[in-house]
C-alpha cells in the first residue's frame, strides 16, 4: 500500500520481458574456447605428426566440432527454453539406448581400455556426454513443481537415471557418475531439497564407491598419495604433469614450446591438456583460465537468480554446475589435488562430443538469461 497525498494506491500487476542476452557470459565462453582452440593445436600437433599426419588434423577436427557447436548453441538460444520440457523424456531414453549401443553392440569403440565411443559411419561420439543435458533437462521437469522425492510419477524415470548409472559405470566411468550424482544433488537443494536427504545421498553414494570400486581406480587412489611408488604406471601422468607445471613456472616458456607434449605426457592434448598449458603460459595462464570459469559460475548463478519460474532456475542450475564442477576437478587431477581420472576440460580438450554438447548447453543458458523480471506497478484510487 502506499499512501501519498491522502490517497490509496494498491500495485495491481507484476509482468515479465525480455532482455538482451548476458554479453558478459558470451564474452567468457567465447574466451574459453578461443584459448581451448589454441591448447589442442600446440598439444595435439606432436602426436599428429607422430601418426603420420597433418599437425593440424586434430585442430581441424576439432573446428567443425566448434561450427556445428556454436550452430547448436544459436539455434537453442533463440528456442524457448520452456518447451524443452516436451523433450525431456525422450532425450533421456535416446541417451540410455545409446549406451546400451555403446556396451552390446559392435557399434561401440574401445579407447585406452574403455568403452565410450559410438561410431555410426564418420560419425563418431560419447553418448555419456549427451547424459548430462539429459539429467539436467528432466530433474529439471521432475522438480520445477515439487521437490518430492517420493513420487509415483517420478518412478519411471528413477529407473532410466539408474539404467544410464549403470551403463556408464560398465564402461567404466566412474567420474561422469559422480559428476552426475553431483549435479542431480545441486539441482535438488536448489529445488528446495532436504538437507538431511542430500546427506544421506552423499554417505549412501561414498558406501557404493568403496564397495564397487575397482582395482586400477584402487590403485589410482594409492599412487595419488605417492605417484613415485609406481613411477612408470599408475603414476607416470601424474608426475609428467608436476613437471610440465613445474617448468611453466610463473611466465611460461611460451606458446608452443612445452617439452612435455612431445612424448612425455601422452593424454596431454585430452584429460591433460591443463598442463600443458600450465607449461607454455605458466601460472599466469592458469589463473587466468581459472579466473574465466570464476565468472563463468558466477554468471550462471545470477542468471538463475534472475530467472522468474523455477524450470529455468534449475536448467540454468544445473547447466552451470555440470560444467564447472566438470572443469574444476579436471583442473584438480591435473594439479594432483584429486586422484587421476579421465574427464575433459570443457570447451578446452580435445574432443568433438564434449565440445559440441557444452555449446548447446550453453545456448538453453543464454536463452534463460534472457527472461528477466520487470514489475510494472499500476496504481489504482
Amino acid at each position: 500500500m502506499y499512501y501519498q497525498r491522502n490517497r490509496t494506491y494498491t500495485t495491481k500487476t507484476k509482468t515479465y520481458t525480455k532482455a538482451p542476452p548476458d554479453n558478459l557470459l558470451v564474452v567468457v565462453v567465447a574466451f574459453i574456447v578461443v584459448f581451448g582452440i589454441m591448447a589442442v593445436f600446440s598439444a595435439s600437433a606432436p602426436k599428429a605428426i607422430g601418426l603420420g599426419e597433418n599437425p593440424l588434423s586434430f585442430t581441424i577436427k576439432q573446428l567443425i566440432w566448434l561450427i556445428a557447436g556454436a550452430f547448436g548453441a544459436w539455434f537453442f538460444s533463440k528456442f524457448d527454453y520452456r518447451k524443452l520440457k516436451n523433450f525431456a523424456g525422450m532425450l533421456a531414453l535416446f541417451v540410455l539406448v545409446s549406451l546400451a549401443l555403446v556396451k552390446f553392440s559392435p557399434l561401440g569403440v574401445t579407447v585406452n581400455e574403455a568403452k565410450r565411443w559410438l561410431v555410426i559411419g564418420p560419425l563418431q561420439f560419447q553418448p555419456s556426454e549427451m547424459a548430462k543435458p539429459a539429467l539436467v533437462l528432466y530433474f529439471a521437469t521432475l522438480f520445477s513443481k515439487d521437490c518430492r522425492i517420493i513420487d509415483s510419477k517420478k518412478y519411471p524415470f528413477y529407473f532410466i537415471f539408474a539404467g544410464m548409472l549403470l551403463l556408464i559405470y560398465m564402461q567404466p566411468n566412474l567420474s561422469m557418475i559422480i559428476l552426475l550424482l553431483m549435479t542431480s544433488l545441486a539441482m535438488y537443494y536448489v529445488a528446495g531439497g532436504s538437507a538431511k536427504i542430500i546427506a544421506g545421498a552423499f554417505g549412501l553414494g561414498a558406501l557404493a564407491v568403496a564397495t564397487t570400486i575397482r582395482g586400477y581406480q584402487l590403485q589410482r587412489i594409492k599412487v595419488w598419495w605417492n605417484p613415485f611408488s609406481d613411477a612408470l604406471g599408475a603414476g607416470y601422468n601424474i608426475i609428467q604433469s608436476m613437471v610440465a607445471f613445474s617448468s611453466g613456472g610463473f611466465f611460461g616458456v611460451g606458446f608452443g614450446n612445452s617439452k612435455q607434449k612431445l612424448s612425455w605426457l601422452p593424454e596431454g592434448h585430452t584429460d591433460f591438456i591443463f598442463a600443458i598449458i600450465g607449461e607454455e603460459f605458466g601460472f599466469l595462464g592458469c589463473f587466468f583460465l581459472v579466473c574465466l570459469f570464476g565468472v563463468f559460475l558466477h554468471r550462471g548463478f545470477v542468471i538463475a537468480k534472475k530467472c522468474p519460474d523455477m524450470f529455468g532456475k534449475l536448467l540454468a542450475v544445473g547447466i552451470t554446475f555440470s560444467i564447472c564442477f566438470q572443469a574444476f576437478t579436471n583442473m584438480s587431477v591435473a594439479s594432483s589435488f584429486v586422484p587421476a581420472t579421465g574427464i575433459p576440460l570443457p570447451f578446452v580438450s580435445y574432443g568433438g562430443s564434449s565440445l559440441f554438447v557444452s555449446l548447446c548447453m550453453i545456448g538453453v543458458l543464454i536463452n534463460i538469461s534472457k527472461k528477466r523480471v520487470q514489475r510494472i506497478v499500476h496504481y489504482v484510487q
